[in-house]
């Protein structure tokens, strides 16, 4: 039966991926702790006087700067403080909402930031609102028989995590996920409605161990499958606590 095998949150939008083993998601709203911050860039129109959702344009990310694939991250339970850590980096702690530690952040991650492109300048956040990728409160689901239909294309392993995920499903049929647009799952205690596919960029060629573009993963969707879609966007309906093993079953 298809289960969660694995979650994952990403505290600072494309700067670190966290596993955890439970959430509690609420209706309307992303998964907790994930995409809470962001790296505004130089040229970036997040307005700190009335912030808000904007889209990806605005922020530092992996499409852009492929060596930010690599950030790992660690949120302290006691202070929700975020280590991150980096295969060309010493590991920074810090508080993103204390200013110290946020003026910290900008120098440890600008040596692992295309330095010909649009350059990070603050981290931000909205008050109610996760820095999705979508312009509204989302959870994504990678489908890890998708995964390995692509890694069967491409002739060698991948990490599912160049997807930046927050659940991992396993048990299903490859690209079975597509079919469930526009129906509702449910997960554990809570329910998600399916919305739309998950169109890919050049992020996914980054590899999540050491931040190199080593594979060209929209082309092998494009040849093998005729499309650049790996997994879902979900929305939450329904309240409820979720955990890695729980079963998910389709309900309309």
């Amino acid at each position: 039966m298809a289960h969660v095998a694995e979650i994952w949150r990403h505290p600072i939008k494309s700067h670190g991926r966290e596993r955890v083993d439970q959430v509690a998601l609420q209706e309307g709203r992303a998964m907790p702790g994930d995409r809470v911050w962001a790296v505004a860039h130089e040229r970036s129109c997040f307005d700190v006087e009335r912030p808000g959702w904007n889209p990806c344009g605005d922020f530092s990310r992996c499409a852009v700067s492929p060596r930010l694939q690599a950030i790992t991250a660690w949120t302290h339970p006691a202070t929700g403080k975020i280590t991150l850590s980096h295969p060309d980096r010493v590991d920074l702690t810090i508080d993103p909402a204390n200013e110290a530690d946020a003026c910290r952040f900008i120098p440890w991650v600008m040596p692992i930031s295309n330095g010909s492109r649009l350059l990070p300048a603050r981290l931000v956040r909205a008050p109610d609102e996760a820095m999705t990728d979508t312009g509204y409160q989302s959870v994504s689901i990678i489908n890890l028989a998708s995964h390995r239909a692509v890694e069967a294309q491409l002739g060698h392993d991948l990490s599912p995590l160049r997807w930046r995920g927050n659940l991992l499903v396993d048990g299903l049929q490859p690209w079975e996920e597509l079919e469930w647009v526009g129906k509702t799952v449910r997960v554990g205690d809570a329910e998600l409605k399916i919305v739309e596919p998950t169109k890919r960029c050049r992020a996914t060629e980054a590899n999540p161990d050491t931040g190199e573009r080593d594979v060209n993963t929209l082309a092998a969707l494009r040849d093998g499958f005729g499309h650049t879609d790996c997994g879902v966007y979900t929305m939450v309906t329904k309240t409820g606590d979720l955990r890695q093993g729980d079963n998910i079953e389709v309900l309309s």
